[in-house]
């Protein structure tokens, strides 16, 4: 049994540690509870590891955020990893910060990585754990504050909150996403 978990994010140094890099950063806690390092690769990066006798592929696709659905498709159809074995983890404005939220479809909630998936996989069906970053921004000022860097405060809680969505992840490619659901929303 294979998976697929893409972690959302920008390439590039001056998005490395922005809000909108939350999926990037979960993707590389993954990695690294596997001991699989990340390999440049088609469409991004890749590390490859097993997790309880099942084969876990994270990728970090370097398309940047809007063209992230050519990297899930290309990387579905090589593998040939069923649309259910998929987990994308990206950024939500609408949550509380560092509040874990997977729901197995839904909409794109106006995120455009989301969007450019959902587009190009014409489907929603695929998992999807969404790390709160709060709107804690000014009218016109989206853009900034999701691009823009943690707060102090932010950045003192950002470890543990990054290794319960990588728990919650592999915990997606062991005991389901019902089971998952169950024991790691709201947490």
């Amino acid at each position: 049994m294979k998976y697929l978990i893409v972690g959302l994010g920008n390439k590039g140094t001056e998005y490395e540690n922005t809000r909108h890099n939350i999926g990037f950063k979960v993707a590389d806690k993954i990695a690294e509870n596997l001991e699989a390092p990340f390999n440049s690769t088609n469409f991004g990066w890749m590390a490859e590891g097993k997790y309880k006798g099942r084969k876990v592929l994270v990728l970090k696709p370097d398309t940047y955020m809007n063209l992230s659905g050519n990297a899930v498709k290309y990387w579905m159809q090589k593998e040939n990893i069923p649309m259910e074995n998929i987990l994308v983890i990206t950024d939500d404005l609408v949550l509380p910060f560092g509040t874990l939220r997977m729901k197995m479809k839904g909409s794109d909630a106006g995120h455009n990585g989301l969007k450019n998936i959902q587009e190009v996989l014409q489907s929603q069906n695929y998992a999807r754990l969404r790390f709160g970053i709060s709107a804690e921004f000014a009218e016109g000022k989206q853009v900034d504050y999701v691009l823009g860097v943690w707060n102090t405060e932010e950045s003192e809680k950002l470890p543990e909150r990054i290794d319960k969505f990588a728990k919650a992840s592999l915990s997606f490619v062991f005991a389901g996403i019902n089971n998952t659901m169950s024991s790691f929303n709201g947490k």
